[in-house]
């Protein structure tokens, strides 16, 4: 008998953003992680991400994990998701944990759920383009070859601080095998897997629920025991768990060495970027400049600062800039509108 079967969208938004730390600060100096800023002074990239999860989910099964630390700043950009669907951890513990404990909960609301996960700060300039990708990786999660499948970004230069796929044969679906991961490779070696034709790893990718919980349980049993044991005994369980658990990457500790059921969907460009450097955030920026007015509309009491600094920014210098240039030309601040709403640019 069937146990429903739907598709979820998981939004991970629990970390801390540490490659940014010096860039963004608020009113009091301390350092916000990126998904709760505004890149161009609109809404938060935290506020997009659920949107996006709405383009291949019914809004009642959007879920995020955050950190119970960071509530002053998620309370407000996620109250449009129900209660229970905000699922909050004691504490950060990498990816791997970060996406373990909504599993599990997911899982024991609907056993044969099919999830889309999207970390929460990234930006896309083309947001139904992704969607479609979405869409269709979470449709080819139902074919017997792909219970896992990530979404693949096409380089348009060598990068050593991303993780790329290296893909292997195609499937009958449009898809590729999984051949090996390689994590932010030396500047030559990233030369060579553009030439290669591998792929950025976005990590955005759809799975079956099932499927992703026999692949932590493979190398991590004790943990998704402990765990599971955990959650349903409440928070003060749960709080001493986090405690003890180890940080863990959910590439290198769960996926890597699992391949074989792995499947990499290439996605068209839609002007993604993960904004995980200076130098990222000054080329999105240079990129957009030109469509902001059309593409959003500036809040008032957030974006002020982010529009009569745009021109600045691009005229800084892509590849050249450096985290201490970029700080020194920006002056990142609280607005009056609250924490929630630090703007990034």
């Amino acid at each position: 008998m069937r146990s429903r079967g739907y598709t979820w969208s998981l939004v991970l938004a629990g970390g801390e953003g540490s490659r940014l730390r010096s860039l963004i600060t608020d009113g009091a100096g301390a350092p916000v992680p990126k998904q709760f800023c505004s890149l161009f002074g609109a809404t938060t990239l935290l506020e997009d991400a659920p949107n996006r999860g709405r383009a291949v989910a019914d809004g009642g099964r959007v879920c995020a994990i955050v950190a119970d630390h960071h509530h002053r700043w998620w309370c407000k950009a996620l109250r449009g998701l129900r209660s229970t669907n905000v699922i909050v951890q004691p504490s950060s513990r990498g990816t791997a944990i970060g996406s373990l404990l909504p599993l599990l909960k997911i899982l024991a609301r609907d056993r044969l759920a099919r999830i889309v996960v999207l970390p929460s700060d990234h930006f896309v300039r083309d947001e139904a383009g992704l969607a479609r990708s979405l869409r269709l990786a979470a449709s080819l999660t139902e074919t017997p070859e792909s219970n896992l499948v990530l979404l693949g970004i096409g380089p348009d230069h060598p990068d050593p601080e991303f993780g790329y796929i290296v893909p292997g044969r195609p499937d009958r679906h449009g898809a590729f095998r999984v051949q090996r991961f390689v994590e932010k490779p030396d500047w030559a070696t990233a030369t060579g897997l553009l030439d290669a034709g591998a792929l950025w790893n976005s990590f955005i990718f759809a799975v079956r629920g099932a499927a992703l919980l026999e692949l932590y349980r493979r190398r991590h049993f004790t943990i998704v025991d402990a765990m599971a044991k955990a959650f349903t005994s409440g928070k003060a369980a749960l709080g001493e768990l986090y405690e003890r658990l180890p940080n863990l990457d959910f590439s290198r500790d769960v996926l890597e060495g699992a391949e074989d059921t792995l499947r990499v969907f290439a996605v068209p460009g839609c002007g993604w970027s993960d904004l995980g450097t200076p130098q990222r955030v000054a080329e999105c920026v240079r990129r957009c400049n030109a469509s902001l007015t059309a593409r959003q509309q500036v809040r008032p009491g957030v974006g002020t600062l982010a529009t009569a600094r745009l021109r600045s920014i691009a005229e800084i210098g892509v590849w050249g800039a450096t985290e201490h240039m970029l700080a020194d030309r920006l002056s990142i601040t609280q607005p009056r509108t609250g924490a929630e709403g630090v703007t990034l640019l």
